[in-house]
């Protein structure tokens, strides 16, 4: 029987903190990147001011994006300890020290299985990038491939064997965009249910990422995947993720996100790949749900205005004098308000 999972809100632990993920972000290593000129340095900069505190690098069939980033660290470190390190390049290794004390960065890679479905595998900061380029040769990425970061890579393994191997390899499993193109649930793809009921209901995937996470009604995909339905009888937990492949939204269609565009929020006692790992793997889906950001000041008046005069409401161009025909009312409105 499927454990029933929890949905009411966490008991409350001082040890533990809200923390803001987004768990899908490409880097110029892919070559659909947007804006080539993108420094890993920049990255980190925007998840810090769109305030994220977990990331991850899931390039495309590729882990080059994130072995750039830590070569790069890896040579300021050097520069550094034999004394030849200038200025500018101390500034660079200083930020990138304050960096990544605060933020979580997360290795590894948006897989694209047999018939396109992509899947995101998700590891520990300290993994060698020998230990995931071997992997993903395992997963069938050809050798000539693995430094180019295409979405195309040829035959690769199917959806079941790929959740199989990274979960087996101490990876977070998620289905990346499942609920759109290239996601396991299949839209309007000419597929047997029996095959979506197996890609969204397998042991070895852990979370189903969306597009629609905060949509309310029948047709949301986080409700459809509550464990409601006889067919698909596991409840799956669902995150969001900006699949950015650009720094920031681009202006003039807002379709391709940056950096923090979409993100979740985690409770966790620590900041670890541990702790994250636990709670995506969990049973208590109270403890990830949709950042939506800081709660606007409602304007009550403002709103009033905007819906005009009614039979309950109604508006006066001055204020009534002391003594005048509404200096009663307004003497009654002035003394509710104080109390």
């Amino acid at each position: 029987m499927t454990r029933k999972p929890s949905r009411r809100s966490p008991k409350k632990n001082p040890s533990r903190q809200w923390r803001r993920m987004d768990l899908h972000l490409h880097t110029p290593a892919s070559s659909d990147y947007q804006d080539t000129a993108t420094t890993y340095l920049d990255i980190l900069r925007q998840a810090e001011i769109r305030g994220l505190d977990i990331i991850g690098i899931t390039d495309h069939n590729t882990v080059a994006g994130f072995a750039a980033l830590k070569r790069e660290l890896e040579q300021l470190l050097w520069l550094e300890e034999m004394g030849r390190i200038d200025a500018l390049e101390q500034r660079r290794l200083d930020e990138y020290r304050r960096l990544l004390d605060k933020i979580l960065v997360l290795p590894g890679f948006e897989f694209t299985a047999t018939f396109g479905f992509h899947i995101l595998g998700l590891f520990p900061p300290e993994t060698p990038v020998s230990y995931l380029e071997h992997l993903l040769l395992t997963l069938h990425i050809p050798l000539e491939l693995l430094q180019k970061g295409s979405s195309t890579v040829g035959a690769t393994v199917d959806v079941l064997t790929a959740y199989q191997v990274i979960n087996e390899a101490g990876g977070i499993v998620i289905a990346a965009h499942a609920n759109s193109g290239n996601g396991v649930i299949m839209r309007g793809l000419d597929f047997g249910g029996q095959t979506r009921i197996a890609y969204t209901q397998d042991p070895n995937l852990h979370v189903l990422e969306v597009t629609d996470l905060e949509k309310r009604g029948h047709y949301a995909t986080r409700r459809f995947f509550d464990g409601s339905k006889p067919e698909y009888p596991r409840p799956m937990r669902c995150i969001q993720g900006s699949d950015a492949h650009r720094l920031m939204r681009d202006a003039a269609n807002a379709k391709n996100l940056g950096v923090g565009d979409r993100v979740t929020e985690i409770l966790l006692e620590e900041l670890s790949f541990e702790a994250v790992g636990n709670v995506l793997k969990g049973n208590d889906f109270s403890l990830t749900r949709p950042y939506r950001g800081p709660a606007k000041a409602i304007d009550f008046v403002q709103l009033a205005r905007e819906e005009g005069e009614s039979i309950v409401q109604a508006f006066h161009p001055s204020m009534a004098q002391r003594g005048g025909h509404m200096d009663s009312i307004l003497r009654d409105i002035c003394a509710m308000s104080n109390t």
